[in-house]
């Protein structure tokens, strides 16, 4: 997982490399390089640590030159160091290149380049790729990457240079993202479009298999059998300020204030004149919803808590059985799925490798597979049958905020819908909820002004070790994604625990001072929920509960409140989280962690 740029064109690279780099941070990486011709060599610089090292190495021996790849490197074969950091090079210096994926069958294909005489330095299964198409190297680079490729097991994005044709810059895509940028008297690829905004909008999104072949005035696509691919380019929409922090400190806090925004944006185009769902993407019949027996939600960390609440809410209106499964075990259980099936996706990238795998999977089943998404071209969004994109605009910080609660609101319209056709919904109260859910614009813009209370919190709590997120029902769910949200920014220790289950064994580690954050939602579990509130204060619990307006007994069990606007307790979901995600953000801020780039994680998990 990383992400890859390239330039062929008029201009000197190596600060477009940089620059598209920078806009690819988000993606998560551990080092950074790049490689440039110059001059009849192709000279490299690579650099373990974040980009500034390596552009601090460059502005001190800068590499002229206007053709180049660069990369950004998160570790899965070998540590993160200067040696195991991209690009990879031969060891005569003239095929240089960057890959995005991992490569199964490595292991083999290195002891056999061994008995070959190939030399390795590095501990990477990127060394083999380079080696590979060394080895097929006859004058021709691509035919040297295809015929590399065919040997090649797992996922992969290439952009390779050799500095006997210097003419070009050759890229592949298998199950890993790759964007074709088109330019004039200039052409770019990238492993995302942010990286590119600022020269083109226009793009090529390759499909697997397909092999991009760029010079500075063409760009030539072939399919896996070597035979010219005609592409209609795709216009982006969205401009660079979209992808800028405007003044935030964070990517993070940008993104939650963007979500009443990216709220009204994913559920108006679902709404028709007279405020009835219709999903253009997914214009199912009554005739055909009856066929359906079971619905599937796979997807995977952020994505899948959307999914539990999707499966509440399809559940409470459709009457339809749903099941969720984390997409990285879901193939392994060979799962009871066939052609009365509904499969449905979840990724905000669209390019989750065990999102991909699953959704396959369900498709050779027999499945009738839907994705939801947010980006457009995205592989998920190509494979599935139906597509629902969500509209939240390009999510930058690692961790998620707009792109769940833009997930939320796609599975609300969809329950709704289904369960108006089936008739297992009231038409009375399915307009009373879509009047409701026309508020939440408001509401959460309204939520975002008590920011600065949760701060006051944040700071106060900042230093604990230890955090439990309890909830009952669809709360439940919520309190996963916000110890989640902690977990991953803030590197504090957090589990979500189903309030009932407290007593089964998780309450023997509450103790004085341990962090609760109890989330009392569900009017008709309020009562029990203060019951669980009582259990862990008696224990020492420092105790927060997100809990509706008007709700005056919570007041006086737990020691800080956050709370929230009254809403059907179906549709609290939306509106609790945003608490949950300032607090942790400000924890981590408090404790000086790089909260739009969290260790350890990448935004888009292309690799299983």
């Amino acid at each position: 997982m990383c992400g890859i740029v390239g330039y062929i064109g008029g201009k000197q690279a190596s600060p477009i490399l940089i620059e598209g780099l920078q806009k690819l941070e988000y993606r998560g990486y551990d080092s950074a390089g790049v490689a440039i011709y110059n001059d009849g060599e192709i000279a490299v610089q690579k650099y373990k640590g974040r980009l500034k090292v390596l552009e601090e190495h460059l502005e001190k021996k800068p590499i002229p030159g206007s053709v180049g790849i660069g990369h950004t490197r998160w570790a899965t074969h070998g540590e993160p160091n200067d040696l195991n950091a991209h690009p990879h090079i031969t060891t005569d210096g003239h095929i240089a290149l960057v890959h995005n994926g991992i490569i199964e069958n490595y292991t083999r294909l290195k002891e056999w380049l061994i008995e070959e005489g190939k030399i390795f330095k590095t501990e990477t299964d990127t060394e083999v790729i380079v080696h590979l198409v060394d080895y097929f190297y006859e004058g021709d680079l691509e035919k040297a990457v295809r015929r590399a490729i065919g040997k090649m097991e797992g996922a992969f994005a290439l952009g390779v240079i050799s500095k006997n044709e210097p003419e070009k810059i050759v890229s592949v895509r298998k199950d890993s993202p790759l964007v074709v940028g088109i330019g004039k008297e200039e052409n770019f690829i990238a492993s995302d479009i942010p990286a590119l905004l600022k020269h083109t909008k226009e793009v090529y999104f390759l499909d697997d298999g397909e092999m991009a072949v760029l010079t500075e005035k063409d760009i030539a696509i072939y399919d896996e059998f070597g035979q010219p691919v005609e592409k209609e380019p795709f216009t982006v929409t969205w401009d660079v300020s979209s992808a800028e922090k405007e003044g935030y400190e964070h990517f993070m806090m940008k993104e939650i204030h963007e979500q009443p925004k990216a709220i009204r944006d994913t559920l108006s185009p679902r709404l028709n004149d007279r405020n009835m769902v219709e999903i253009e993407e997914f214009n199912l019949s009554r005739e055909d919803i009856q066929r359906i027996d079971k619905i599937m939600i796979v997807a995977c960390g952020t994505a899948y808590h959307a999914g539990l609440i999707g499966k509440f809410a399809i559940e409470k209106f459709a009457k339809i059985p749903v099941e969720t499964d984390i997409a990285s075990e879901f193939r392994y259980r060979d799962p009871f799925v066939n052609e009365k099936t509904l499969f449905i996706a979840v990724s905000q990238s669209g390019e989750t490798a065990d999102t991909l795998a699953a959704l396959r999977e369900a498709k050779r089943k027999g499945a009738r597979t839907m994705a939801i998404t947010n980006v457009v071209g995205s592989r998920v969004s190509r494979e599935a049958d139906d597509v629902y994109y969500t509209w939240a605009g390009p999510e930058i910080a690692v961790a998620s905020t707009k792109a769940y609660t833009t997930q939320i609101v796609a599975f609300y319209t969809i329950a709704l819908d289904l369960g108006l056709k089936l008739g297992t919904l009231k038409e009375e109260t399915y307009h009373q909820i879509i009047k409701e859910l026309l508020t939440f614009g408001e509401k959460t813009e309204a939520l975002l002004q008590y920011k600065k209370d949760i701060q006051f919190l944040a700071d106060a709590q900042f230093n604990n070790t230890s955090a439990f997120y309890i909830g009952r029902g669809i709360d439940d769910a919520v309190a996963r994604e916000g110890s989640l949200k902690l977990k991953e920014i803030s590197y504090i220790h957090s589990e979500a625990i189903a309030a009932g289950e407290l007593k089964h064994g998780t309450i023997a580690l509450i103790e004085d001072g341990t962090l609760v954050v109890a989330l009392t939602t569900q009017d008709r579990l309020y009562d029990k929920m203060l019951s669980a509130i009582k259990e862990v204060k008696a224990r020492g619990a420092y105790v927060i509960a997100v809990a509706k307006e008007g709700n005056q007994d919570i007041q006086k069990e737990a020691d800080a409140v956050m709370s929230i606007p009254d809403t059907y307790d179906e549709l609290t979901p939306i509106l609790s989280v945003i608490p949950l995600q300032l607090l942790a953000y400000y924890i981590a801020v408090a404790r000086g962690c790089d909260v739009d780039k969290p260790k350890n994680l990448a935004k888009s998990v292309t690799v299983e």
